[in-house]
């Protein structure tokens, strides 16, 4: 078994007494975060400039599948191997991976080796998250990490409004290839800020790796990832290729699971699905991200197409939410410190993220942007409520040897939960494109939208009058369906929320009436057991 013994190091004590070196390791794990979101937000503004110079067109969605389904099947192992080695070197390990994948994919000679590069890349990338976050769990306690909430969504808002803006421009200025290259300089500031200031014990495995659980769970992730990426686009979703994947995903998984109960030292450990927290935590974490990318998928698609706004922009036109995310981020995140309390953000956020979205389901062709601006900022309070404070209770209901584990658990049911939500939400914006295309534009709207039922500006302003009306309304009810849906599916984590229990947060002296109480959670310790082991930051 790993040896988890911590030394004595920054709790929230250390904290005031060594701002400075926490500022700037917080600073570095803030750097590395951005890589891993930013890289795709760039990625995609460049790619038809990448596919004029080499060619490849009927493989350009590999590019991105590549990325995505490296990153979904190693962030689990990434969480686990930090647990059994130390945090440090497998986030360095993780950011070393990944700025090789990045060199190399500038490097790229034809879209077979820019597709292999960018599964490198993305293998880094599953570390990249899971080892901000795990640290994070280790050096701040979970009372004090609330503070920090405000930064990651700053982070997160940053990388999703400026990922196109900076994508464009370093496209036009200094060609495609330092669209990757750019995440060199950045990278090595992360990994010597990492390197120099960051302390955390070393930890000895005697246990072997669990390469059996790692390549069932591998598969199953591959399969479902594969599915939602495939079905609906490259294969109809009754064919026999989405019907095997979806066989070989049940069958991966099911296996998976019934080997962690054998497993010496299982990938993922199931004991920590008994803390209902942490398990209502993963439910609304995947919801979080079926809504959160399908909304920043079709919200762009909508004011391009039907409010006229242009392409160029389209980072921008997430302003009102995301800055309302991030400003409800850090009110959540400094109520938490304060107080102690954060059962009623899941509770709040999920009915703003429901009202938000049934309000954006009801925009039509007529809807003014100050009015969907509105909208969208409803459904960013919502997410802002959510985002960081899935993360923190999740933390919070298991033990501190677990802590990678939970964290990778967490991202990769966001992960997941935004591969679905792009699949479904596109499948049911597709069909109700196509069908109301056919409806108001006859055979001139089916042959328009056979290829895709997403058209860029310059298709679209090519079309005749008649056809360009049409598509405008099919894009306002194709988004009215996908909303609507998300708004559904936004119950689920309102329900999941009712259930979350307050246990208080690990950091925070203990409550009078709670003294030597427990309750089996294992998030719920007072007296000298809450408080978290601390990690020395030099």
């Amino acid at each position: 078994m790993a040896d988890t013994t911590d030394t004595p190091a920054v709790g929230a004590d250390t904290v005031g007494k060594q701002p400075r070196s926490v500022r700037v390791v917080l600073l570095a794990l803030m750097i590395a975060m951005m890589l891993a979101m930013l890289d795709n937000m760039i990625i995609g503004t460049a790619m038809p400039t990448i596919v004029g110079e080499l060619g490849g067109l009927e493989h350009l969605s590999w590019v991105v599948t590549s990325y995505t389904l490296a990153t979904a099947a190693s962030t689990p192992l990434w969480g686990k191997l930090g647990d059994m080695y130390g945090r440090k070197g497998t986030f360095l390990s993780s950011i070393v991976l990944f700025l090789i994948g990045s060199a190399l994919s500038g490097m790229a000679q034809d879209m077979g080796q820019l597709i292999g590069f960018r599964a490198v890349q993305g293998l880094g990338a599953g570390g990249l998250m899971v080892g901000v976050m795990a640290i994070i769990g280790d050096l701040i306690p979970p009372r004090e990490r609330g503070k920090y909430q405000g930064m990651m969504a700053g982070v997160m808002a940053l990388a999703m409004i400026g990922g196109p803006l900076v994508g464009g421009t370093i496209t036009d200025n200094w060609g495609w290839r330092w669209a990757f290259y750019i995440n060199l300089p950045l990278g090595a500031v992360a990994l010597v800020a990492v390197s120099a200031v960051l302390h955390l014990p070393k930890k000895r495995a005697e246990a072997r790796i669990d390469y059996l659980g790692a390549v069932l769970l591998t598969v199953g992730i591959t399969a479902i990832v594969l599915v939602t990426t495939w079905g609906g686009t490259e294969y109809a979703w009754s064919s026999t290729r989405i019907m095997e994947l979806i066989g070989i995903g049940v069958a991966a998984l099911v296996g998976f699971v019934f080997w962690q109960t054998r497993a010496a030292e299982p990938v993922l450990p199931l004991h920590i699905f008994r803390s209902r927290n942490f398990t209502l935590m993963s439910v609304i974490g995947f919801v979080t991200g079926f809504v959160m990318f399908g909304a920043t998928l079709f919200l762009p698609l909508y004011q391009q197409s039907v409010q006229g706004a242009s392409a160029t922009n389209s980072g921008l036109l997430l302003l009102p939410m995301l800055g309302a995310m991030l400003v409800t981020s850090m009110v959540a995140g400094r109520v938490t410190t304060n107080t102690g309390r954060y059962k009623v953000f899941p509770l709040l956020g999920s009915v703003l993220m429901i009202v938000g979205l049934y309000l954006l389901s009801t925009m039509d062709t007529g809807t003014s942007r100050f009015t969907s601006g509105v909208f969208m900022a409803v459904v960013g309070l919502g997410m802002g409520c959510l985002m960081q404070i899935t993360m923190l209770v999740a933390q919070n209901s298991v033990e501190m040897k677990d802590m990678g584990v939970a964290s990778s658990s967490t991202t990769l049911f966001r992960t997941l939960g935004s591969s679905f939500g792009v699949a479904i939400m596109g499948a049911l914006f597709n069909s109700r494109v196509q069908d109301v295309m056919s409806e108001r534009a006859g055979a001139l709207g089916s042959k328009v939208t056979e290829q895709s039922a997403q058209l860029d500006a310059a298709s679209l302003a090519k079309l005749p009058a008649l056809a360009r009306g049409a598509y405008q309304h099919a894009v306002s009810a194709g988004t009215h369906s996908a909303f609507l849906l998300g708004a559904v599916v936004a119950v689920v984590s309102l329900a999941a929320a009712v259930f979350v229990k307050e246990v208080p947060l690990r950091g925070a002296g203990p409550k009078p009436e709670d003294e030597g109480r427990t309750d089996g959670d294992p998030g719920h310790r007072d007296g000298p057991a809450a408080q978290t082991p601390v990690i020395e930051a030099v």
